[in-house]
């Protein structure tokens, strides 16, 4: 289920919204104002944006130079939603980057197609299938894993792990976005998860062990191979 985040100030348009788009079988996360948009945007990492204009605070054109900003957000598309009509105010959101502008009063069905359209043209084109870095070589269709052309058993939530980490070689991943992204939550009260598979996968892919990296009060970084 793909999640949906409307930043909209009239909660009648923004309830109006996110009931449609559960009808449609996404997830969807209000907020009411520039700022918590923002704030929220940061945290959920949406697979899309309904972003109003008009709003207090921080307007709409504001919010989305923002989310273009942060390397964290600026992937995201973002689906223009206002009653600013005029050729300027759409010309003007298309020229920032936006993926689509409607215009309000709109109809609810035509939204849904929308969202649905601008969803598919940025969907992610599919990952490799095999991953291999240094001595390790890893099938995500069986989610085989081999150290040194040897196979090693690893666990589904360990092969996550080692495969999300490789695909970021060189680069330190925080505690929380591991989380995120290889068990789907980032409460602290659950690192305890990721420090136990941590200290499996390491015993499980000597001697190269050292390769997973503890980045003392940040998260983990996979070690790129010396040529």
């Amino acid at each position: 289920m793909q999640k949906v985040l409307v930043i909209e100030d009239d909660e009648d348009i923004s309830e109006l919204i996110s009931n449609n788009l559960k009808r449609n079988g996404h997830i969807a996360a209000q907020a009411f104002d520039g700022f918590e948009g923002l704030e929220k945007a940061g945290e959920l990492l949406p697979d899309l944006i309904i972003l109003d204009i008009m709003m207090p605070g921080k307007d709409g054109f504001e919010v989305f130079r923002e989310l273009k900003k942060n390397e964290r957000t600026e992937h995201i598309p973002v689906l223009f939603l206002s009653a600013r009509a005029q050729l300027e105010d759409r010309l003007t959101g298309l020229s920032l980057g936006a993926d689509d502008y409607i215009t309000k009063p709109f109809s609810p069905k035509e939204l849904m197609l929308r969202v649905q359209n601008t969803l598919k043209r940025s969907a992610p084109k599919p990952a490799r299938l095999e991953l291999e870095c240094g001595p390790f070589l890893l099938d995500k269709n069986t989610l085989k894993c081999r150290v040194d052309g040897e196979p090693v058993d690893l666990t589904a939530g360990e092969f996550k792990l080692l495969a999300y980490l490789i695909e970021r070689a060189g680069t330190v991943q925080t505690r929380g976005d591991i989380m995120r992204h290889v068990w789907g939550y980032s409460d602290d009260a659950q690192s305890r998860t990721l420090d136990t598979h941590i200290k499996r996968l390491r015993q499980k892919i000597a001697p190269h062990a050292g390769m997973v990296e503890t980045v003392r009060g940040t998260g983990y970084l996979f070690r790129l191979p010396e040529e």
